[in-house]
């Protein structure tokens, strides 16, 4: 499967961040969380239907396809995982670590999100308090 675009993958992970909360997901609502038209919301489903990452038909609940899904919590790994680094070892505020890790989420290499995420396990497991003092 070709790489998706940083908008695109902003789409399915909202879709799948939706049907976490809701079980569903609403063109109104991917709008209203991504801050964009309805327009532009329904155009960039028509694409992920295209591509067979998710079951659209107007005026109907949005799913994930299987390979959607499986793409949506890559994203959303992360995510979680940069955020993670981000608020335990650099210790930078929750907010501004969620938005930071939006940008980066779509460009870390895989190599790097690993490592990423190996040494801010290390640090929770053995570290905790030192890195505490650091800051």
């Amino acid at each position: 499967m070709e790489k998706l675009s940083v908008s695109l993958e902003d789409y399915i992970e909202e879709i799948y961040n939706q049907i976490l909360k809701t079980g569903q997901a609403k063109v109104t609502a991917i709008a209203d969380a991504l801050d964009v038209r309805k327009a532009s919301v329904t155009g960039a489903l028509n694409t992920l239907a295209e591509k067979k990452l998710i079951n659209y038909t107007p005026y109907s609940a949005i799913t994930l396809t299987t390979e959607g899904e499986k793409i949506a919590k890559n994203v959303l790994k992360k995510h979680e995982n940069i955020t993670e680094f981000f608020t335990v070892v650099l210790n930078i505020p929750d907010k501004e670590a969620r938005e930071t890790a939006c940008k980066m989420e779509h460009i870390v290499s895989e190599k790097l999100f690993k490592n990423m995420s190996k040494l801010t396990k290390y640090i929770k497991t053995n570290l905790k308090d030192e890195i505490k003092k650091l800051y």
